[in-house]
């Protein structure tokens, strides 16, 4: 318990010396109107006024990012298939029946299309 607390310690020490070195060796910015404003592509701003993203855009973004994270929790099953256990093929099945309805739900909802 003594050795936990003296690395609970340690870490926390370690941790406060590399914040107040990174405040002290940091280069000092100063704050201005063209700091703070949005970096398009090395274009200058002509109006602070932000064109309106399509919903659609978001939606079709997040069900990228759903569809990519199970499909990436699926790949070590190339590992399990190799097992040959009726019990990890089954189950692999499912998943993917799984994505297949949903992405047929999304099709037939019709959050798929780019424009209406």
């Amino acid at each position: 318990m003594l050795l936990l607390m003296i690395l609970n310690l340690i870490m926390i020490i370690l941790s406060m010396i590399i914040l107040f070195m990174n405040f002290f060796l940091s280069k000092k910015y100063y704050k201005s109107r063209n700091k703070l404003t949005s970096f398009e592509c090395g274009f200058d701003n002509i109006s602070m006024l932000r064109l309106p993203f399509s919903v659609q855009f978001y939606l079709i973004s997040i069900i990228f990012l759903i569809f990519d994270i199970e499909i990436a929790l699926i790949f070590p099953v190339i590992k399990i298939f190799s097992m040959l256990l009726i019990f990890y093929m089954n189950m692999f099945l499912y998943i993917l029946i799984i994505l297949i309805i949903g992405l047929y739900y999304e099709w037939k909802e019709g959050s798929l299309k780019w424009l209406n």
